[in-house]
Parts: structure tokens; C-alpha cells; sequence
């Protein structure tokens, strides 16, 4: 007998769409991020085969990998300049959300000197996405700070919140009739781990204790961005974007269910809990499980993603049901995705996903959108340009856009999906 398909069931007003960050598509900036690239572009080639040669797609990325200009964004997708062109294709794919952020180095690219050339540009920006009628996802921070505000300690000073909440003011007092949506923070715990912790990413310190009190200063700052935005207008709805693992235990040992338990404090309870009376929705940003036999993880590692991730897309129900059950939050999946360059899985993941979001929603989870990460390849940090994310291949000489069989699948069934 033929198995009948589970038919999907979302809210009519559910937000489907993807995201980006705009160091990683912009193109010609110039933060912290841009001269750290090129103080370590030649370290990172250098160094690719020790760090990556186990990936599942080694032979096919090693020339770019070996490629010191592979660590230099540079032009990255030149989405500042095609912006009309990636809404064209958002559009086509279906979708009626974009998430994004807004460069603070453009903005305030000297300490209090603000460019209009650069307010201008967000201004026209966002004005094309609402004649698309395409609903604007907001990002103040997505890592990157401008130069001045490195030099003077970033985010290690409490002191310096005050730059980050004048730079939200600017934004909101500017551009602010432009957009409801507001994520002030994109993954801290990302950030605080790699830049503070390993000190694999600037400002590459390792440093347990200013780890926690740079994480500490980004919910600081969080909370003070949500009473500007609040203060300024209702009609602002102001969340955070937090990457949020779903980390179990492999078996009944009482070790391995205390280390899961510590590993979903650490990761997830230890930030939402002190900004949750300051948040009107959570970003979730999901990507891979964590699971934990006695203190030690042991994935399964059945299907991998180019990044060497082991790929249970399916996982993210149980995350969306726990953060429901402990927080009584709406939430948007705000990142969500694989690194496949060949397409291989990403229709699979898709499937996988739209099935757990269903899941969660039929056990009464305020789920409102899911944004895929990402729209376009892009420039992928420390790895540079050769893990593929996006919906959208991009031609790294030509800048050509092809949109992959998966992304048209995922448009199609959007489609139905509002039938």
C-alpha cells in the first residue's frame, strides 16, 4: 500500500524567506574584519590542509582552500551593488521575508562622523524590498565593528555599549519607518567562542574570563537596544538571533545526561535568560545536534555537510518544543542550512526541516517564519569563499547568479504551502 504524505499545515501569515549578513555579500567594506583578513589570508591557505584535508570534499575545494585571495572577502557577492537583482530572484523564489544587516562600519565609519552616502543607500534598500512586499528582518551587529570602535576594546568594555546603542539610535531614528523587525545581536555565543575562547577569529584573544565578560556586555547591550527601540517606537518588534544546537543524550548514564544538560545551560539558557523580559520574539539559528555519550559528543555522522557537519536537520523541533516550554516565546527561525556546494542535500534538509517546524507547530510552538541560510553563497569567515550555502550560486569572476534545483523546489513548495 502506497504511504500516504503528511500534508503540511503553517499559518497563512507565516514568513518564509532567507538571510544574509553584509560582510559576507556586500562587497567593498572596511572594518575590523577586513584588515584582519589580510594580516591572516597567507596563514589560513597555509594552513587549509592540516585544518580541513578530513572534509568529505576536500579534493574538490583544495585549490581554493590553498588560496590566500579564498580568505579575502573583497567584492564577496557584490550584493551592494545587485541588491535589485538578489530581491528579483527572493521574489521569484516565492519568499515575503529578507533578513539582513546593516554595515556599521558604512554607517559610522569614523567615531560620530555619519555618512549620509551609506544611510542613503539602507534607505533605497529598503524601500525596494517593500515594494516587493517583501518583510525586512533587521540586523544591527552581525560581528563585523568598525575599525575605531576595535581600537578602542570593542565589546570588552562595558563603557563602549554606549557607541553600539547611539549607532541603534541612528538607525531607528533614520531609517526606522522603513522596518518593524529588529535583531540587535547575531549569535553572541558564536562570537564569544571563537574570537575569546579558541581565538581563532579577531580579536583573537583566549581569555576564559573575558569570554564570559564579552558575553556578558552583548546582553548588556541587547537589553539597552530593546528599551531605545521600545522608547522610539511601538512599533518596533525587537529580537535576538541565537544559535541554538540541540545537544541530548545518547543513552540513560547519569554522566551523559548531566553533560547535556550543562552543554543546553551553557549554550542556551545561561544569554536567554538574561535578556528574555527584553525580547519580543527569539531567532533561532539552527545547524547541527551535539550527541553526548558520558562528557564526550559521538555524532552519528551518517550525512555530513562540506563542513564536516553531521547533518540532522530534523532535530530542530526538539529545539523549537524546548525553547517554547522554557520561555513561552514566539520564535523565527532566523538561520538555517548546509553547507552543500554540489546540492547535494539541501532539498533533503529543506524537506526534513519544513517537517520538524510542522511537527513543533502541531505541539503548539509560536513559530512565525523560517529564514534559510542563506540566500546567495558568500563569504564564509575564517573559511573564506569555498563552503556554498546559498539558494543562489554565485560566479566568483563573473558574479553570475544561478538559482539551484534546490532553491526552485523549496519556491515551488512555498507555493503550495500558502494554497
Amino acid at each position: 500500500m502506497k504511504q500516504k504524505t503528511l500534508p503540511l499545515h503553517f499559518p497563512k501569515r507565516f514568513f518564509w524567506g532567507a538571510a544574509t549578513s553584509a560582510h559576507q555579500v556586500e562587497g567593498g567594506v572596511h572594518n575590523d574584519w577586513t584588515i584582519w583578513e589580510l594580516e591572516h589570508a597567507k596563514v589560513l591557505a597555509e594552513q587549509a590542509k592540516y585544518h580541513h584535508s578530513h572534509l568529505p570534499k576536500w579534493e574538490e575545494i583544495v585549490q581554493e582552500a590553498n588560496d590566500p585571495n579564498n580568505y579575502i572577502s573583497g567584492l564577496a557577492a557584490d550584493h551592494y551593488n545587485r541588491y535589485e537583482e538578489d530581491f528579483k530572484i527572493l521574489k521569484g523564489l516565492n519568499m515575503n521575508a529578507f533578513r539582513f544587516s546593516v554595515e556599521w562600519s558604512r554607517v559610522e565609519p569614523e567615531e560620530g562622523r555619519w555618512s549620509a552616502e551609506a544611510i542613503e543607500h539602507y534607505r533605497k534598500y529598503l524601500r525596494s524590498l517593500q515594494k516587493k512586499n517583501i518583510e525586512p528582518f533587521v540586523t544591527l551587529w552581525h560581528w563585523t565593528v568598525p575599525v575605531w570602535f576595535a581600537q578602542k576594546g570593542g565589546f570588552e568594555k562595558r563603557s563602549n555599549i554606549k557607541y553600539f546603542v547611539r549607532y541603534a539610535q541612528k538607525i531607528f531614528e533614520e531609517l526606522g519607518r522603513e522596518f518593524r523587525y529588529v535583531i540587535t545581536i547575531n549569535e553572541p555565543d558564536t562570537y564569544m567562542a571563537q574570537s575569546y575562547i579558541f581565538g581563532a577569529r579577531p580579536p583573537m584573544k583566549q581569555n576564559k574570563l573575558l569570554a564570559v565578560w564579552v558575553y556578558l556586555n552583548l546582553s548588556v547591550a541587547h537589553r539597552r537596544v530593546y528599551k531605545l527601540a521600545k522608547s522610539t517606537s511601538r512599533r518596533f518588534i525587537v529580537g535576538v538571533a541565537k544559535v541554538c544546537d540541540y545537544h541530548y543524550a545518547g543513552d540513560n548514564a547519569a554522566i551523559t545526561q548531566w553533560s547535556a544538560a550543562v552543554a543546553r545551560y551553557g549554550a542556551d539558557n545561561f544569554f536567554l535568560d538574561r535578556i528574555k523580559n527584553k525580547l519580543d520574539f527569539i531567532g533561532v539559528n539552527y545547524y547541527f545536534s551535539n550527541r553526548f555519550y558520558g562528557y564526550r559528543i559521538h555524532n552519528s555522522n551518517k550525512r555530513l555537510s562540506d563542513l564536516g557537519n553531521d547533518m540532522q536537520p530534523q532535530n530542530i523541533q526538539f529545539v523549537l518544543e524546548r525553547l517554547h516550554k522554557k520561555y513561552k516565546l514566539p520564535m523565527i527561525v532566523t538561520e538555517n542550512g548546509c553547507a552543500d556546494r554540489d546540492d547535494e542535500f539541501r532539498k533533503w534538509w529543506l524537506m526534513q526541516t519544513l517537517l520538524a517546524m510542522h511537527k513543533a507547530l502541531q505541539n503548539g510552538v509560536q513559530l512565525q517564519g523560517y529564514l534559510h541560510w542563506s540566500l546567495l553563497d558568500n563569504f564564509e569567515w575564517d573559511y573564506g569563499f569555498w563552503p556554498h550555502f546559498g539558494l543562489v550560486a554565485i560566479d566568483r569572476t563573473t558574479q553570475e547568479r544561478t538559482v539551484r534545483p534546490s532553491a526552485v523546489w523549496f519556491g515551488q513548495t512555498i507555493d503550495k504551502l500558502r494554497s
